[in-house]
């Protein structure tokens, strides 16, 4: 559902839950009660006309667009074959992960080999899919949902196992705004438990640096990827030398999430 048409079908619902009709909306405006149907169902009335029902009704033009916005289901994940689409065309899934980054349309084709008229099939196939909504002015706005992720074991998961990870650890992280850190230790499951706390601390600062630097301009801005991985385990090799297997990772009872 596209924004305007939200927006219609919005105010058709604040009219309802405060008892109005179409023919009362008729008379407020001055048309035909046929008007009026022929004008939601099309989602055609201008912006005049819907200030005037919305003052009629005492609601502001901000509140029916919030409400349109509310009733909009947004997307948590995608369905399989969606995510093959994205990993059977390199430039959509590019697109695609520019566009989950905050990327502006102008900032893609400054920086990447893409016409107008490419990156706009590309940003029609992403809206057919639900990651975002095309609106005027070359605005684009996402349609993701703020928990959402890529599918467990699913194809970008498994695209990412086999080759985005093995690509990024092939690094002796030395270079400049490089750096890792690998430790291993014995913890307590409490202790593990505190670790992912600071995992989901330090991804929320890492979004909400995203976000600060929106501002600056393209070429101040570099991609950046941050990995950090908890997983009882040992080293295969030392398995194999211990007397007895080694026990099984007891979680204990669930612990509500931080």
């Amino acid at each position: 559902m596209n924004q305007t048409t939200a927006i219609h079908a919005a105010l058709k619902r604040a009219l309802r839950a405060r008892g109005r009709t179409y023919a009362e909306a008729a008379d407020v405006l001055g048309l035909s009660e046929a008007s009026i149907k022929r004008l939601f169902s099309k989602a055609e009335l201008s912006l005049e006309r819907l200030e005037l029902l919305c003052n009629w009704i005492d609601i502001d033009i901000a509140d029916v667009v919030e409400l349109a916005q509310a009733a909009q289901p947004l997307v948590t994940e995608l369905t399989p074959a969606q995510e093959r689409e994205l990993l059977n065309d390199p430039a959509l899934l590019l697109t695609a992960f520019l566009l989950l980054n905050r990327w502006k349309e102008a900032e893609i084709l400054t920086t990447f080999r893409f016409s107008k008229p490419q990156l706009t099939l590309l940003l029609v196939r992403l809206q057919r899919i639900g990651l975002i909504e095309l609106l005027p002015f070359d605005r684009i706005k996402l349609r993701t949902a703020r928990n959402f992720a890529w599918r467990k074991d699913g194809p970008i998961q498994r695209y990412f196992s086999e080759r985005v990870l093995t690509e990024f650890l092939a690094s002796s992280f030395d270079g400049p705004g490089e750096r890792m850190r690998f430790v291993g230790g014995m913890l307590s499951a409490a202790s593990i438990q505190k670790l992912h706390q600071g995992m989901e601390a330090f991804a929320k600062q890492f979004d909400a640096l995203v976000a600060a630097d929106l501002s600056l301009p393209i070429e101040q801005r570099h991609g950046v990827s941050l990995l950090a991985a908890v997983r009882p385990w040992e080293l295969s090799e030392f398995t194999k030398l211990r007397k007895a297997p080694r026990q099984g990772y007891d979680p204990g009872p669930p612990q509500a999430k931080a």
